[in-house]
């Protein structure tokens, strides 16, 4: 008996730090999405439930990362919760979630939320939680319960400032092949050296633009490049996640006319928000835009296109 309650102990503390690697990124003063699905249940109904949210962390105190959350909905069945009044904190080096707070439906009624998530599983740059908690509206109080996904945003770098122009100008590339979708090897003859452009954080996986996750500020103009072998056309729009026949659902925000090969055209993000940018023609080519300001920039205006050369 003695020996079982050591070797639980000794599995205990090895697991624990297991967790603890699992949350090198977890950082303060940075910026993640927070992305899932699950189920919205009471003793009458189960209704399917979203969380798709932007949040940017503050300095860390303790063990613990307060985090403001910036833009996203939450949804139950085809009902969106906008987010209004909402608070979170990184717990114990990022092994739970805790979210609290109200968002908005669509008839402008208070909801109010309560959730809780327990790392379940990492990789290198993204950590599975699972969360627990309640949705509560004026007619229900609905328990939650989801899977959700915490991945971390990357800043790009500059490439081109004019000192006359607000806009700071970045390139995105669209990589050659991305038309085709699939691992590379399904475009890429056998017995050739693999274009380098193509290779990124995982190998064995076709990469469709150059940085596909990416924080800037409002006021930020992006080029992207078009490196393929085809046309695309870039707009923007909410994901079904689930939904293999109809991905997504345009927004109206962002749409580019077509880009030819070897042609670019911008986008300047002028709002801030949260963007889901994809290819209507190739659907799994997306990026995921998180424009929000610092405390000295506040820029807000319409978003606008240009097309470029």
């Amino acid at each position: 008996m003695n020996t079982l309650l050591i070797g639980f102990l000794a599995l205990f503390v090895i697991s624990g730090f297991f967790i603890a690697d699992a949350f090198a990124q977890v950082e303060s003063n940075s910026a993640y999405l927070l992305e899932g699905s699950g189920y919205g249940v009471t003793e009458e109904i189960i209704r399917l439930s979203e969380i798709d949210i932007g949040l940017s962390s503050n300095q860390q105190s303790g063990s613990s990362i307060n985090f403001l959350i910036e833009d996203g909905f939450i949804t139950l069945d085809n009902e969106d919760f906008l987010i209004s009044q909402l608070e979170g904190k990184f717990l114990r080096e990022g092994r739970y979630i805790r979210i609290n707070g109200n968002v908005e439906s669509s008839d402008g009624s208070d909801t109010t939320i309560s959730f809780f998530g327990r790392l379940v599983e990492k990789s290198k740059d993204a950590a599975i939680y699972g969360f627990t908690g309640r949705i509560s509206t004026i007619e229900d109080s609905y328990k939650i319960i989801y899977t959700a996904k915490l991945s971390k945003l990357t800043k790009i770098s500059e490439i081109t400032s004019k000192p006359n122009l607000q806009e700071t100008i970045l390139k995105i590339r669209i990589l050659p092949g991305s038309s085709s979708q699939g691992v590379a090897n399904s475009y890429i003859e056998s017995g050739t050296t693999r274009d380098p452009r193509i290779i990124d954080a995982d190998p064995l996986r076709l990469s469709y633009f150059s940085q596909d996750r990416i924080i800037i500020e409002p006021g930020t103009t992006i080029t992207l490049v078009n490196e393929d072998y085809t046309s695309h056309r870039i707009i923007s729009g909410k994901e079904n996640y689930g939904d293999r026949h109809n991905p997504f659902t345009p927004d109206g925000r962002i749409s580019t006319e077509d880009i030819l090969p070897g042609k670019s055209t911008n986008i300047t993000f002028d709002e801030m928000g949260f963007y889901r940018l994809y290819d209507p023609t190739y659907p799994w080519m997306k990026i995921v835009v998180y424009s929000f300001p610092n405390a000295e920039n506040l820029i807000l205006g319409t978003t606008k296109n240009q097309q470029g050369n």
